[in-house]
């Protein structure tokens, strides 16, 4: 049985990190991810003891070009889903600029994003 909505993009962000996976849900693996927590992340970024919307912005650029190099940055013709208001809501409103500054990234770097509204009985519409 296959997902319509195959590649989901899920966000983890604590005090001093940042991870976003992308999630392939028929199989349930994660296909590509990127972290904060990454040494070759660390190293650049000035995160001390919390990370910003500018980390964030970073982890959605390294994500985006790894994306690209596995070939999934239009999944496969469907998209990558977000519901940004599950995540905001699950993350706390004070993380909203870090997951906005992932997604507006991702979608910067010619990533098909598929943004979810669960507000609006599971309809979803395309990221321009």
């Amino acid at each position: 049985m296959t997902v319509l909505k195959r590649y989901v993009l899920r966000l983890f962000i604590s005090l001093k990190y940042i991870t976003a996976n992308v999630v392939d849900r028929n199989n349930g693996r994660i296909v590509v991810t990127a972290s904060t927590v990454e040494h070759s992340l660390k190293s650049t970024l000035e995160c001390g003891r919390s990370c910003n919307a500018k980390a964030a912005a970073v982890v959605g650029d390294v994500l985006a070009m790894r994306l690209k190099v596995e070939g999934l940055e239009h999944g496969q013709g469907r998209g990558i889903h977000v519901d940004v208001n599950k995540e905001v809501e699950k993350k706390g409103f004070k993380n909203r600029t870090k997951i906005w500054a992932i997604v507006n990234s991702l979608k910067n770097n010619g990533v098909k994003l598929i943004l979810d509204d669960d507000d609006n009985h599971g309809t979803s519409r395309p990221y321009r």
